[in-house]
């Protein structure tokens, strides 16, 4: 379990993790999302005591990192899967960090195979692209066998095959009752990776829970309708303050602020005749960018002016 409490990381007049609060649970892969420059490296970094907090603690089964025995065979990690020496092999790389945990020799070659690297093993890595780099942080990651992983961007540079594989592997892994703590900027692969979501924006906690309630909540309602009579639907959805919009669907209608039911019993009502009446999932990309509107980095920053003109200060050539 990884516990967050009260955590704050100041550089200098910027802070970066704002009095953040949250846990971590094990059997669940918990998704961290959030804007650019939300903080959450920065809070990944905490986690792993390479940085230090300016208060608050960060915690895993109630230890600091530093505390941990044996910390890779209990913590994996992915924050940067470059930071890799070029002149090593795959091989050689994995077997430095094994042999300062004591982990035995063939479990490099476990790996190895596991995230799909054995053929290259022996290569250099700076010959690696950007697909085979990141396979390479996550053997790393796994090389101790952990109870906790904690993978940023993980799918970063990953073809299709390699994110169905990484998906595949968290879940396996948060079935036998692993902690997993994975960000990520693709809302479509969290969509169908995470269990539970936790969301923060300019360093502050915006959200904490499964992925099911934090769609239904940060998005709205709608409904596809289909009825011969539009216009007398839209009055009627006008009166109970619901939005209507035309679709490119043959005339359907999208209705919005309602359910389904509440808008079939007001076509009873008023005697309007359906043809339709189908509920529209919202999507956790649209929840997401509903919830993280106003704290991206670049919220309400004005639009740049047009480019000045070439030659002196006043604009002439």
């Amino acid at each position: 379990m990884i516990e967050v409490r009260d955590l704050v990381k100041r550089y200098g007049d910027t802070t970066a993790v704002d009095h953040l609060s949250f846990t971590v649970e094990p059997g669940r892969i918990t998704g961290f999302l959030g804007p650019n420059g939300a903080g959450k490296s920065t809070t990944m970094r905490l986690i792993l005591g390479l940085d230090r907090p300016s208060s608050g603690s960060a915690l895993i089964d109630g230890l600091a990192y530093r505390d941990l025995r044996d910390p890779l065979r209990y913590v994996g990690a992915l924050l940067e899967a470059r930071a890799v020496h070029g002149g090593r092999s795959a091989f050689n790389h994995l077997l430095y960090l094994a042999q300062t945990q004591g982990v035995p020799k063939r479990r490099v070659s476990e790996v190895l195979e596991l995230v799909g690297l054995s053929g290259v093993a022996k290569k250099r890595t700076k010959g690696f692209s950007l697909g085979m780099g990141q396979r390479l942080g996550i053997a790393a990651a796994l090389l101790g066998d952990p109870k906790i992983l904690i993978l940023d961007e993980p799918v970063n540079g990953l073809d299709p095959e390699g994110v169905l594989w990484i998906r595949q592997l968290l879940k396996a892994l948060a079935g036998e009752g692993r902690t997993i703590f994975v960000s990520s900027h693709l809302m479509n692969e969290m969509a169908v990776t995470a269990d539970h979501l936790i969301v923060i924006g300019r360093g502050k906690l915006q959200a904490d829970m499964p992925v099911g309630q934090f769609i239904a909540q940060f998005s709205d309602t709608a409904v596809l309708v289909r009825t011969p009579q539009g216009q007398a639907l839209r009055a009627a959805a006008g009166e109970r303050g619901w939005t209507v919009a035309d679709t490119d669907l043959d005339g359907a209608l999208i209705v919005t602020g309602s359910t389904a039911p509440e808008i079939g019993e007001l076509a009873a009502a008023r005697g309007l005749v359906l043809h339709e009446l189908t509920p529209q999932r919202a999507s956790l990309e649209e929840a997401y960018m509903e919830l993280t509107r106003e704290t991206g980095e670049f919220a309400h920053r004005p639009a740049p002016g047009p480019a000045p003109a070439w030659g002196g200060a006043d604009g002439r050539a």
